[in-house]
């Protein structure tokens, strides 16, 4: 870490947007945590990663990182220049960031005491980032390599969880190889789970997020366009039953002491979309229950499910646990995500709302979560 006087504010470099599908979502995110970052306590560097890869100078503008007419942001609106790119060292002795454009002579932009990720899905939430950082040892808010990859990968995940002992629901896994050398038997493997389990059958990419590319399937007829909607994220899918019953989610936070689980909350049936997809969770902002309206035995039980879940995937300051409450009492996890999104309407932050920690003190939490830790094992 770099030097520290009584007059210095930790440096934060908000990192946002990234290659994956979910680039928008966290341009929202990055909008809501540079509005709510403490800046008499920390400074900011706003860092957007284009679709393309380039890292970009940005105006720290959080107003203009908003859904406008239900067009999504992005970050080469927010970029500096067209071209300009920021280079964060590879090296732990050196936490100068460097800004350069083609002509112009490389300008050093100062240290960075610590990294706020705000990447959701691959090249951001799923180690890839943090793999980087590890490497240039700067510290990090949220996980490190091995539990951002575990969350990312949906499959993974499941297995991770069923071998700690926590339940999950019935799935089946279609890798690349598979589909595409043998689509005629990649598809029985579907068609025999929905004869084991039933249809209706969701059919997502196995490394993506904020529901993008899932599709419900009623039937044998409508399989192969799901499958290849799931396949333009992710050439790796998985296929999941209908668990009939309740969509219940609880945040994890790290605490000095450990990690402490929110209050759940419920996300309601969508009337006007078939299950809760992209378009109502961020477009038709379809609202959670908070707290959700549980018995205190089933919050306490969810809770436990939601810190075991934290813990058996080696998580590092934040996550948020989805679970289904099913008609027979039971809980299921569904996933977990290690860099929810952070946006007004995003699930996470209003749990910790109504649990008592205010926006602004979640955001300060997670700063000084990651400035305690270390990089390298730990």
């Amino acid at each position: 870490m770099s030097s520290q006087t009584s007059s210095h504010k930790p440096r934060v470099a908000v990192v946002f947007g990234g290659r994956s599908s979910e680039h928008a979502i966290s341009v929202l995110t990055a909008g809501a945590v540079l509005r709510a970052i403490d800046r008499e306590k920390y400074d900011v560097l706003p860092i957007g990663i284009t679709t393309d890869g380039r890292w970009a100078l940005t105006a720290d503008a959080p107003d203009r990182m908003a859904i406008t007419d239900r067009r999504l942001p992005s970050v080469a609106e927010l970029a500096e220049s067209a071209e300009g790119g920021v280079v964060l060292p590879v090296d732990p002795t050196n936490r100068e960031v460097v800004y350069s454009e083609p002509g112009s002579v490389p300008k050093a932009l100062g240290e960075v005491d610590v990294v706020f990720p705000v990447l959701h899905g691959p090249y951001g939430e799923d180690g890839t980032l943090q793999g980087l950082l590890e490497l240039s040892g700067v510290p990090y808010v949220g996980s490190g390599v091995l539990a951002s990859a575990v969350g990312q990968d949906k499959d993974y995940m499941k297995r991770v969880f069923a071998s700690f002992g926590l339940p999950v629901g019935p799935y089946e896994v279609i890798r690349p190889r598979e589909w595409e050398q043998d689509p005629a038997a990649a598809r029985k493997k579907i068609v025999d789970f929905a004869g084991e389990h039933g249809w209706p059958l969701f059919v997502k990419p196995a490394r993506a997020g904020s529901s993008m590319g899932i599709s419900k399937v009623d039937d044998l007829s409508g399989l192969d366009a799901a499958i290849e909607e799931a396949r333009s994220h992710d050439p790796k899918i998985l296929v999941e039953s209908l668990l009939r019953g309740r969509e219940i989610e609880c945040g994890v936070l790290e605490f000095e002491d450990g990690p402490r689980a929110s209050v759940p909350a419920e996300i309601p049936p969508v009337t006007a979309h078939d299950f809760y997809d992209f378009e109502a969770k961020y477009i038709d902002s379809a609202t959670g229950i908070v707290p959700a309206p549980l018995t205190a035995e089933q919050t306490a039980k969810i809770q436990e499910l939601a810190v075991a879940a934290f813990e058996a995937a080696s998580c590092e300051g934040l996550v948020r646990a989805d679970f289904f409450l099913q008609d027979n009492g039971e809980f299921v996890i569904n996933e977990i995500n290690t860099l929810p999104g952070f946006t007004p309407i995003s699930m996470y932050p209003r749990m910790w709302q109504e649990s008592g920690v205010s926006y602004p003190e979640l955001i300060d939490r997670l700063l000084q979560a990651a400035l305690r830790r270390s990089t390298g094992l730990r």
